[in-house]
């Protein structure tokens, strides 16, 4: 009687389904390579793709058809044809202009005029006031918002979060905190432009060395890209803070308050 477990029609060879695995291992290991190369640089045309259009489809109409180099080219041609960007070379030539003008006296004269008038508005003046010390703030060489990425605690001891430097704390809430404090910006993942505004003692804040772009990119993929410690070896090999450090005071803070009420009682 031939045994089952010798005879090769109950028993194939495990080399084929090894072979077609690895086939089919090795092809899903170059499709996500390609998804991995060709998703950003898809992503990026199309959100260039999509700007253009976008400041096109609404620059490109207000401009006078003798001035638009599209009529001269359609009378050329004999069909229609656009020239794409057009509408976003001409929003960067206005806008330059307008700080060209801007800059000068005769300008200064109209900004402030335009000032004076949108401050007598109830509602628009504090939208623009708002937006006005933004743009300001964002773009003012000396400023240091959003140029250095941090790590707190936060939203409670024992959690770490990445945030961003907007600013040293001034003004009333300085006056009434005895340590020093810092602005802080927590993102929310994955949409960066939304989060809370902290206010911060400078000792509660790990400084990085990692830079604002790859802080971004971390929270952005929700801890998917992790940059590279690039500090020295020596620096790496100490830690700067514990959780459980943290936790453990807080625990024994609870428990003396605890203590205290029994004795209380």
């Amino acid at each position: 009687m031939t045994d089952p477990l010798n005879d090769p029609a109950h028993n194939p060879p495990e080399s084929a389904p090894k072979r077609r695995s690895g086939v089919w291992s090795r092809l899903r290991a170059y499709f996500l390579a390609g998804v991995l190369v060709t998703s950003p640089i898809v992503i990026t045309l199309a959100l260039a793709y999509w700007l253009v259009n976008f400041v096109d489809g609404h620059v490109v109409p207000l401009i006078p058809a003798q001035w638009n180099p599209d009529t001269y080219l359609r009378d050329y041609f004999g069909f229609k044809i656009s020239i794409p960007g057009l509408g976003l070379l001409v929003l960067i030539v206005v806008i330059t202009l307008i700080g060209w003008i801007t800059a000068s006296y005769l300008g200064n004269i109209f900004v402030r005029l335009g000032e004076n008038i949108v401050a007598r508005m109830p509602v628009i003046r504090g939208i623009y006031g708002a937006v006005k010390q933004i743009v300001e703030t964002i773009f003012r060489n000396q400023s240091q918002a959003f140029r250095r990425a941090v790590l707190v605690e936060y939203p409670r001891r024992g959690l770490w979060t990445i945030a961003f430097v907007t600013g040293k704390s001034e003004g009333e809430v300085k006056n009434l905190i005895k340590e020093e404090l810092i602005n802080i910006y927590v993102p929310t993942t994955p949409n960066p432009t939304s989060g809370f505004l902290l206010f911060v003692p400078r000792e509660d804040v790990i400084y990085l060395h990692m830079s604002v772009e790859e802080a971004f990119k971390l929270v952005i993929s929700g801890g998917l890209v992790t940059p590279p410690d690039r500090r020295p070896e020596a620096q790496q090999k100490v830690p700067a803070a514990s959780s459980r450090t943290m936790e453990k005071s807080s625990d024994e803070t609870h428990a003396s308050a605890k203590v205290a009420s029994l004795i209380e009682e």
